[in-house]
This record gives structure tokens, C-alpha cells and sequence, in this order.
């Protein structure tokens, strides 16, 4: 809550603002957003006498975001009461890019951060996304005890992200709330949000007209990005592996003012293509890159090393703190309990772990007896065994003990209590309450545990997943690649079957597909196309969300007047519009 909404007496406020400066208690009353703006302040060095920051001759010239304001500062600045107000524009960082106008105590900064003049309302907006008042003794700087301001955050058409701030400053006017620049701030933030969309879409067809000038010839593969957008020819398509393109994506992203000439990329070393990059500018700005690949000849791995399997791929937090854990308790002596949900490659990690033992693998789930078929162990790549009365002589993977029955749970137990240093691999599936026998196991094993990750808790590993599941492509086929936006609703799938459900998936696209090209969303099952269902919303939630929609449409799909129109702020809508999107079909649709 901000002094915006709930402003606190200004007499009392001044005087509890000497007290601060003067090192004496505070009195009672004081708002407490207040005081943490003075504390921070003086933390940072401020002082209050400052007669404001050093001037710049002259505003910065190369800003994207003052080169789609202009425009809108030309039609608005007429507007102002230049002598008693001020309308200044900042950046991301609170530099002022742009100002005109004068307020009491006005001396035009260059930075209205926090720790070059302390609490201001252009500070205040920034950190909490929305409409921002400050007056008066709520300033830190002397030379602002007589200003009242009002900020209102820009944000990006594509992203969201704070990019600046819009403030109308005046004499002090504390006792009409809101401020009565608040509207003329208002509308300068939406124009200029407008302006950004507008030429966001004009850089997209500068991107799309380079791309179709290097893709002029069939045969050339080339690809196109702006870290939103990804265009792809056939040839490319062919010769590109997702993890290329991914490279290709951290390059756009990365990509700040090129100057034109070729730009490399770091490419995986086994990406078996090589890249030409050329930056496409537009109106002097960056509007993504054009990469032209070649191929190159990759080395063969030696038939010696093997290569991982795929369920064990991964680099997220989770999956590799889980994977080492459970190859550090299998360097030492004793069993090891590998928990987790179905899926999760429970089995594949523990033959990892058993690699050149080979042990007998025992499915409690794949029949009554006890033990494996020798076919069905071969096609494992796991030694053939009798019976399960010789476990004792080697190591014993026991699948699925959650299936076993309780004289055999009975049995497992007396072998640990024999032989409690016994290479034994146990993996479980959580579900049902385990009876007393099987909790006792899970007892004994429970120091020696481990629980690996549902693929839910670790979607940034499902790009490095999906080329190592794909089988490999015919003679003259290009591997399987997809889509930015069928990656998106498959880091989003919440993967009930885990790793082995996604396999399914990719084989069965990989099998079934009759087209070129990356797999788009719209060839995804209806489940992953469609996102996860979201809870019913409640009737005060049904209706909310339906004054939502009305106010959109009202205006035009503007959310900054739609916002004002409903009372809240721009900041709440946007919370509210995420919320409803997870939950709602028609807003997944695009109706919002």
C-alpha cells in the first residue's frame, strides 16, 4: 500500500521528517513505506541539501524508448502548463531521457533513482508497477518539500517489463487525490505503449523482409530471430538440431547494437553446421538476426564411449543434484533406495548406477514369480538369472517394490538383516499406504535414499529431452526440430506420466508425421495444445472476470483504460489477466 492511496498529514509528516534528519525518535503515525524510503536514502548516502544531481547537456539520443516517445511527447507537452509543471520521461534505469517544463524545486536530474535523490514517485511506480503519487515532506530532498508528483510505469508490448516511467511534477497539491497530472500521465503511458507496439510490428516485417532476401534460393538454410519470432527454410530445417537453434534463440537475446557486419554464435561442437550471422537493424535499432547455416563434418564418437541414455539427460537443479546423490551412495558399500513417480527413470538411473555388474533385475509389477524372463532380461541388457535365491551372489535390481507381496517383502528384509552391506538396488513408486512389512523396508533403506524429480519440477530439461527421445530420422530425413510455441505448451504439460509419457509422445509423432518442418503446436495432443486445466473459479471470480472483458471491449482491448474505467490499478489488471489466463479457454484463446 502506497502513501498514494491512504496520504498521511503533510504538517506532521514535515516534522517527523526534521526529527529523522536530525538523528531524534519518530513520532507515532508515521507511514512505514515512508520511513524505509528516508532509512534507504540515508543508506545510500544521500543528502538531503542536495541541490540536485549534475546536469546534462543534452539527453540521450539512442533509446529505443525516446525514439517511440517522441512523437507522443509532441503531441502531449502543449498540453502542460509549462510554467508550474513538469513531464519528464525515464528509462528502465530512471535516467531521464526527456523533459520539459518546470515545477518549484525543479532543477530537470539526469537520474531520479533512489540512490542518486532518494524516494520520489518515478522510483515509487518502478517498484510497484503502477501508478505512483509522492508530496512533498514524503521527498527526502529539501529542494522537493514544495512538489507533488505523479509516475506511471511503461511497460513492454511484448514482455511486460518496466522499460520506463512518465511523471507530471507540479507545485504541491496534496490535498486533491489523485494528482491532477495523474490523467495527462495516464495517457502519455498508453500512447506511448501504442507507439512501442506499432513499431514492434514494423521491425517484425524488417526481420521478415531480410529473411526472405537470404532465403531467395530453395537450398539455402537460413533462419530467422528476434528472441520472440523464428522463421526456418526447408534446407535449414533439415540441417538444424534443436539444440542449434537454441544457440541461435541465447544470440538474439543477447544480441544489444550490432553494426551490421557478420556476428558469431557459439554453436554446440557437435551441431554438424556451421553459421554465418548478420544482424538486421531497423530504424537504427536491433530487430534480430539472420543466420545462414552450412554444414561441417562432425567427428564420429568413438564406438567406445557411451553415450548417456536419454531418460538420464538433464542440467536443471534438481535433476542433477538428485543424479549425483545417488552416484555418491552407490560408490560405497551397501543398498540404495531410488524413489520416485512413475516415469521418472528410476530404472535407467539404477542400471547407470550398476553399469558392468551385470545384475539380475527382478520386476515385482511384470509377473508373480519373482524374476524376468531371459528374453525380456536381454532385451534390457542385463545378464540372464534363475531365480531370485541368487541375489546373494551379485548385484539385484528390484523393480517396483511397491508391488511385491508381503512373503517376499518378509524375505528382503532377513537378506538386509544378514547382509545390510549387500549391493542391492531397490526402486519404488509412492501410492497407496505400504503395509507394516514393506514400511520396514523402506525404514531400512531410508537413510540410503534417494528421490528424483517429476518432469514438471524440471521443464527447462525437456529441450535436451526431446532430441535424445526422437528416434533416429530415415536415410535423408532431418531429425524431428519444433516449434517455439509447441515448446512452450510442453515445458507447460504437467506430465502426469513424466519421461516415459513425453517419449511416447515423440515417438508417436516422429512416427505418424507426414509433414516437413518443426512440429507445431497444433500437432500436439489436445491435453498439451490446450495447457493445463485451472480450478472453477468462483461466482466473484465469474463475475470479475466478466466486468474484465466488458471494460476491454468497451476500450478497444486498452488495458490502461479499461483499468481506469474499473477503478484499479494497471498493475492489478495484468495480475488478474495472468490468473484468468490459466484458468479460462476463451482468455487462452486470445479474448484478452
Amino acid at each position: 500500500m502506497t502513501t498514494a492511496e491512504h496520504p498521511p498529514a503533510l504538517a506532521p509528516l514535515r516534522h517527523a521528517r526534521e526529527r529523522f534528519l536530525t538523528g531524534r525518535p519518530l513520532p507515532a503515525g508515521v507511514p512505514d513505506d515512508v520511513v524505509a524510503a528516508w532509512r534507504r536514502a540515508r543508506f545510500f548516502g544521500v543528502r538531503p541539501d542536495l541541490d540536485g544531481p549534475v546536469r546534462e547537456s543534452a539527453h540521450p539520443v539512442d533509446s529505443p524508448l525516446l525514439e517511440a516517445a517522441r512523437p507522443v511527447l509532441a503531441r502531449i507537452a502543449p498540453a502542460l502548463d509549462a510554467g508550474r509543471s513538469a513531464l519528464v520521461l525515464t528509462d528502465e534505469r530512471l535516467r531521464v531521457l526527456w523533459s520539459t517544463g518546470s515545477a518549484p524545486g525543479d532543477d530537470t536530474c539526469s537520474d531520479l533513482s533512489e540512490r542518486e535523490v532518494g524516494h520520489n514517485s518515478a522510483a515509487l511506480a518502478l517498484r510497484t508497477r503502477s501508478r505512483a503519487e509522492v508530496h512533498g515532506p514524503e521527498h527526502f530532498l529539501d529542494v522537493w518539500q514544495d512538489v507533488s508528483a505523479v509516475s506511471v510505469p511503461l511497460l513492454s508490448p511484448d514482455s511486460d517489463q518496466v522499460l520506463g516511467t512518465v511523471t507530471v511534477a507540479s507545485g504541491l497539491c496534496a490535498g486533491c487525490r489523485p494528482h491532477p497530472g495523474a490523467a495527462l500521465a495516464e495517457a502519455a503511458a498508453a500512447a506511448m505503449e501504442a507507439e512501442l507496439r506499432a513499431r514492434a510490428r514494423t521491425a517484425e516485417r524488417a526481420l521478415l523482409d531480410a529473411y526472405e532476401r537470404a532465403a531467395r534460393s530453395r537450398e539455402r538454410a537460413v533462419v530467422a530471430l528476434d528472441g520472440r519470432n523464428r522463421l526456418i527454410s526447408e534446407a535449414a530445417a533439415r540441417l538444424a538440431s534443436p539444440q542449434v537453434l537454441e544457440a541461435l534463440e541465447r544470440g538474439a537475446r543477447a544480441w544489444g547494437r550490432g553494426t551490421g557486419e557478420p556476428y558469431e554464435v557459439s554453436l554446440p561442437e557437435d551441431a554438424g553446421c556451421s553459421a554465418e550471422i548478420t544482424p538486421v537493424r531497423h530504424e537504427g535499432r536491433a530487430a534480430g538476426l539472420i543466420a545462414v547455416l552450412a554444414p561441417r563434418s562432425v567427428e564420429p564418437v568413438p564406438a567406445s564411449v557411451p553415450r548417456p541414455e536419454s531418460e538420464l539427460v538433464g542440467n536443471s537443479v534438481p535433476w542433477r543434484h538428485a543424479v549425483a546423490q545417488a552416484a555418491a551412495l552407490a560408490r560405497t558399500a551397501g543398498p540404495l533406495l531410488v524413489v520416485g513417480e512413475r516415469g521418472t527413470g528410476k530404472t535407467t538411473l539404477a542400471l547407470e548406477l550398476l553399469d558392468g555388474t551385470a545384475p539380475l533385475v527382478v520386476d515385482a509389477a511384470e509377473s508373480p514369480e519373482p524374476g524376468l524372463k531371459d528374453d525380456e532380461r536381454g532385451e534390457m541388457g542385463v545378464a540372464p538369472a534363475d531365480d531370485w535365491g541368487r541375489a546373494g551372489d551379485g548385484p539385484l535390481l528390484l523393480r517396483h517394490a511397491e508391488r511385491l507381496a508381503q512373503s517376499d517383502v518378509a524375505a528382503l528384509n532377513s537378506l538386509l538383516d544378514e547382509r545390510p552391506d549387500a549391493c542391492l538396488v531397490v526402486t519404488y513408486t509412492p501410492g497407496t499406504s505400504p503395509g507394516p512389512c514393506l514400511q520396514r523396508l523402506l525404514d531400512t533403506l531410508a537413510a540410503r535414499s534417494v528421490t528424483l524429480p517429476a518432469l514438471r519440477e524440471r521443464p527447462e530439461d525437456i529441450r535436451e529431452l526431446l532430441p535424445a527421445l526422437a528416434p533416429g530420422p530415415a536415410p535423408g530425413s532431418p531429425p524431428l526440430t519444433w516449434s517455439l510455441d509447441a515448446l512452450r505448451a510442453l515445458e507447460r504439460h504437467p506430465w502426469p506420466g513424466n519421461v516415459t509419457e513425453l517419449a511416447h509422445l515423440v515417438r508417436a509423432l516422429a512416427r505418424q508425421r507426414r509433414i516437413g518442418g518443426p512440429v507445431r503446436r497444433s500437432e500436439l495432443p489436445d491435453p498439451v495444445r490446450e495447457g493445463p486445466a485451472g480450478r472453477n473459479l468462483s461466482p466473484m471470480e465469474l463475475a470479475e472476470r466478466a466486468a474484465i472483458l466488458e471494460a476491454l471491449r468497451r476500450h478497444g482491448g486498452n488495458k490502461a483504460r479499461a483499468a481506469a474505467a474499473l477503478g484499479i490499478a494497471r498493475a492489478t489488471l495484468y495480475r488478474k489477466l495472468r490468473e484468468y489466463q490459466g484458468q479460462d479457454a476463451a482468455i487462452r484463446g486470445g479474448a484478452l
